[in-house]
Parts: C-alpha cells; sequence; structure tokens
C-alpha cells in the first residue's frame, strides 16, 4: 500500500512541476508577445517637421481659403494629431483657432510618402480686423494637443493672403474634399 502511495504522490508531484514549467513557458510567451506588440506600436511615430513635408496651396473654391498637405517623408509610420497650430505672419500673436466641428473619428496614421490635409479658412466678412500676410508657420500637435518639434515656416500663394480674426483651420483630414468642406 505505501508504494502505491508513493508512486501515487511521485506521479502528483510531477505533474504539479510539468505544469508550472508549462505556465512559466505560458507566462514568457504571453510577455514575447506583448514585447512584440509593444514594439510595433512604439514603431509609429508623431509627425512633426523633421519627418513631414508641408505645403500650402491656393484653391478656387471654397473662396477664402487654403489647403495645408503634410506628407510624410520619414521611413515609419506616422500619426497626425489634431490640427496643425499656424501662425498666419511672423507677427501673429496666437495660432489660428481649431475648427471644432472637424474632429475625425481617428487619429490619422500616415504611411511613409501618404499625405493629410487641413483647411484654412483665412477670412469671412464677420471677422474683423486683418491684414495681408506673407508666411505661415506649421507646427505640429502630439496626442495631447501640444506644439512639438520645431516650426517651419511656408511662403503664402500670390506674395500674400488676407487673414482676419475668422481664419480657423481644420483637423488634419484623409482627403482634400475633406478639409475644404469645411
Amino acid at each position: 500500500m505505501r508504494i502505491a502511495t508513493r508512486l501515487a504522490s511521485r506521479a502528483t508531484a510531477s505533474s504539479m512541476v510539468v505544469a508550472a514549467a508549462l505556465a512559466v513557458v505560458g507566462f514568457q510567451a504571453s510577455g514575447a508577445a506583448a514585447s512584440a506588440t509593444t514594439a510595433k506600436a512604439s514603431s509609429v511615430v508623431t509627425c512633426t517637421t523633421a519627418n513631414t513635408k508641408v505645403t500650402v496651396t491656393n484653391v478656387s473654391r471654397p473662396i477664402n481659403h487654403l489647403l495645408l498637405k503634410a506628407t510624410n517623408t520619414g521611413t515609419k509610420p506616422c500619426y497626425a494629431y489634431s490640427a496643425p497650430f499656424l501662425r498666419a505672419g511672423a507677427d501673429a500673436q496666437a495660432p489660428l483657432a481649431w475648427a471644432e466641428e472637424t474632429i475625425p473619428q481617428a487619429v490619422l496614421t500616415l504611411e511613409p510618402g501618404q499625405s493629410a490635409y487641413a483647411g484654412i479658412t483665412t477670412s469671412s466678412p464677420d471677422g474683423e480686423g486683418g491684414g495681408n500676410e506673407k508666411t505661415l508657420g506649421v507646427i505640429f500637435s502630439d496626442r495631447n494637443g501640444h506644439a512639438v518639434n520645431k516650426e517651419t515656416t511656408l511662403k503664402l500663394p500670390n506674395g500674400g493672403v488676407f487673414f482676419n480674426s475668422a481664419a480657423t483651420v481644420t483637423y488634419w483630414q484623409i482627403n482634400a474634399a475633406d478639409a475644404l468642406a469645411w
């Protein structure tokens, strides 16, 4: 009877050791999977002036609008968060207001070579003051809506564009038509 009990105890102990070893291996494997997921997620960077080329163009419709285009020139995908901070003219005291009604459903991820667009309303009859500006300063934002990296300055088309207090910029959009719909 003692031999049978001893064999059963050894079998139970062996099973427990094997189960514990498998649990440790499973835990390590899930940790490796989590590390791979984290590594993949961390390979996407924030779009900045360092990894994104920005251009501004005049559009015929709608009137008093410009189109801002940001193209990922980096080797990794980048997130185009929120809207750009824009400074119309070298003496601008504050960035243009963001058009809150243009918030997209998700953050735009730009693969290398892909572009995002923001529509700029330069003026409106409702606006006050204003002047003809020759440059546009552009700064990208991070996931918290704070400015990142440094400003890039673009020359505005036609030697200058009139901006007044009604000027706004849309959030980044995946295509130009959506950016100009506001």
